[in-house]
């Protein structure tokens, strides 16, 4: 087996999503995506998007906001690895995402990420906004690595 990575269409990113995922549904839209295929058979897609909280989209920061594979060994270590790749050449500084806090999160260390905290959770339904959700609320981890340091000097203003 050799996974290969390859670009893949929203719809089509979509659609594996929608017959595998566990618990989320597709994405309504996203930055970019990247299919791991084994041969010609798609096997996994992850799927990039500016961070869900607020409080983390700085505009240097992009989180995986969808991976899922269909049980093919190493797809997730592969997926999680190439999405942090592709975020750097495109000069993101942080990939972040999040797991339930039940996932040991083994595929996110294989591929160089680390724990960054565990969250409470939550849901985004309120009385003024109201919204549905299939995914879960309850506590999650969040995982992040860090793409590129910035050079000395860098985002600092000059005289």
């Amino acid at each position: 087996m050799m996974l290969v990575a390859r670009p893949i269409e929203l719809r089509d990113a979509n659609d594996f999503v929608g017959q595998l995922h566990r618990h989320h549904d597709p994405v309504h839209r996203d930055k970019l995506r990247v299919a791991a295929y084994d041969g010609d058979k798609l096997v996994g897609v992850a799927q990039l998007a500016r961070p869900v909280s607020r409080m983390l989209d700085d505009g240097q920061t992009v989180e995986v906001v969808r991976l899922c594979t269909d049980g093919t060994h190493n797809a997730c270590s592969f997926l999680y690895g190439r999405a942090a790749r592709v975020a750097r050449e495109l000069g993101y500084s942080r990939i972040i995402t999040y797991i339930l806090d039940a996932e040991s999160g083994a595929s996110l260390r294989a591929a160089g990420w680390h724990k960054e905290s565990d969250t409470k959770g939550g849901a985004w339904d309120c009385p003024s906004r109201p919204r549905k959700t299939t995914a879960p609320t309850n506590h999650k981890q969040r995982w992040a690595k860090v793409l590129q340091q910035p050079a000395p000097g860098e985002g600092e203003e000059s005289d």
